[in-house]
């Protein structure tokens, strides 16, 4: 990948990329400036060249010498994150993936980065992510933009990275920063941190700002944290959460002072958890992963309890046009108020660049949902819409099939296995039915994916979701998991996928 703002030297010796030595990221002694050193060479080593895995759009040539320096500050004490590319931060341009962006900078960092450099963390670079959050077009391909290309995925090269935190998913699954950002409106962290065997936690929308983030969704917008380990999410998640007068939905929010608090300690010994098998698919192979997760968390004391539920046809009418509503008017608000006057000022404005860069921003796929946005101006259809929403995705949905069967999580398969990057066609996949992380993600709710095991050398992952607020209970039960799980995961290979043989 060329990086479109810092020029970096290739590397006379390419770093081991085998499988066992590509999932390690850094020596446990290792003090976060070389950490961070390792991370950097990595970067150039695996992102820029050999694999090209293409997660990185920019990074900081200086992240040792500042993680040396945060190494005594805050939660964080010195480690590296990378962010999302529809997150500002005050070093470099903030693109959306989109050329409309590229050549702009707002020179403010968003709240969330602010408390993260507080804490102690470094922002090592930005991260490639499906254009737009991937809200551009219903015929997109998931972990292409136009700034930053297309990116692979470290378990099998030519196989999808997932949307739209693409490229923090596989970032982090080829170990070139600590942790990273993504950000969520209905998928965008759980699905590229399953499909590249990550933690991945889409917190209850409040427990983050989303002030100075590009957005689609005021009332599902929000950022999280994917790691290695569920312990390593709640250290991002405890260093990012906070109010902002400026996103009043955070001055709502329960939050903990620490969501590492107990998660060494946590034990599913008599909880009862929600087991969603309408949620699991037809997929044999996933089935098979499933059961040996329910089987973990029943010899961890766990009492599983079979819910039914089925998503009604009314909530798939509402969830579009709530969410085109949404966009035109936050996006707008969002581009009229970046400092300076350069770059597109409206919804209306990108889509006009768009046509006038199509050969560049419209070679693989259109923006037929940006053109719908700006027809979706009925406020009183959005009011019902969005009231319908949340009836059935909380009162009628997470929170009633919570108190119905009366336990305190719901558990399914996330996604399936990711499947072949078709840039000509777009995104596909087998298994249909799999997974139901739109509850949370409609209803704002927390939602955790853990690692689960594997098909065919390809991870999957476990979703846990809980009620609004229960993100620290959600994080307790995965940390459970995490210790009970007895499925062997699989390992990047950097490589095209192949048979197990």
């Amino acid at each position: 990948m060329t990086n479109r703002y810092i020029a970096r030297p290739a590397l006379a010796l390419l770093l081991a990329t085998t499988a066992t030595a590509a999932v390690a990221q850094t020596a446990p002694t290792a003090t976060p400036e070389q950490a961070a050193a390792t991370y950097v060479e990595r970067i150039r080593a695996l992102d820029d060249a050999g694999p090209q895995i293409n997660a990185v759009i920019v990074y900081d040539a200086d992240a040792p010498a500042k993680a040396r320096a945060a190494a005594a500050t805050g939660i964080l004490e010195g480690r590296t994150v990378l962010v999302k590319d529809n997150v500002e931060t005050s070093e470099w341009p903030t693109t959306a993936g989109s050329l409309a962006l590229a050549d702009t900078t707002t020179g403010r960092d968003a709240p969330m980065i602010a408390l993260l450099r507080k804490n102690g963390g470094v922002v090592l670079g930005k991260t490639n992510l499906s254009e737009w959050a991937n809200i551009r077009s219903n015929d997109s391909t998931s972990g292409w933009s136009a700034v930053g290309g297309l990116t692979r995925n470290p378990y099998a090269t030519d196989r999808n990275t997932c949307g739209s935190s693409s490229g923090s998913g596989a970032a982090i699954a080829a170990g070139l920063a600590w942790g990273a950002i993504g950000t969520e409106t209905n998928g965008s962290i759980s699905c590229p941190a399953s499909v590249n065997g990550l933690v991945g936690f889409k917190p209850s929308v409040g427990i983050v700002s989303r002030t100075n983030v590009v957005p689609i969704s005021s009332t599902q917008d929000t950022a999280g944290p994917m790691t290695t380990s569920v312990y390593d999410a709640a250290v991002l998640l405890t260093a990012i959460a906070g109010e902002d007068k400026a996103d009043p939905v955070t001055l709502e929010a329960k939050r903990v002072a620490d969501y590492t608090a107990g998660l060494d300690t946590a034990s599913l010994k008599g909880v009862r958890i929600g087991v969603m098998r309408s949620a699991v698919g037809s997929r044999a192979d996933v089935k098979a992963l499933f059961e040996t997760a329910l089987a973990d968390l029943k010899a961890a004391g766990a009492e599983l309890v079979d819910v039914e539920y089925r998503a009604p046809g009314e909530m798939w009418q509402a969830s579009l046009p709530v969410l085109l509503f949404e966009l035109r008017v936050e996006m707008d608000k969002y581009l009229a108020g970046r400092p300076g006057t350069a770059g597109p000022r409206s919804l209306a404005d990108v889509v006009a660049f768009n046509n006038a860069n199509a050969d560049k921003e419209m070679r693989w796929f259109g923006q037929d949902l940006f053109e719908d946005a700006l027809k979706t101006t009925d406020a009183e259809a959005y009011a019902k819409n969005l009231a319908t929403l949340r009836r059935l995705t909380r009162a009628e949905g997470i929170d009633k099939l919570l108190a119905d069967n009366k336990v305190s999580f719901l558990v399914a398969p996330t996604r399936g296995p990711t499947w072949s990057t078709d840039l000509v066609n777009g995104d596909t996949s087998a298994g249909g039915g799999i997974g139901a992380g739109y509850l949370a993600a409609i209803a704002g709710y927390p939602h955790l994916t853990v690692p689960m095991g594997g098909v065919e050398g390809l991870p999957v992952g476990l979703s846990i979701m809980g009620g609004q607020w229960q993100d620290h209970a959600v994080l307790k039960a995965g940390a459970a998991y995490e210790k009970a799980r007895t499925a062997k995961l699989p390992a990047p290979t950097f490589a095209p996928w192949k048979p197990a043989e």
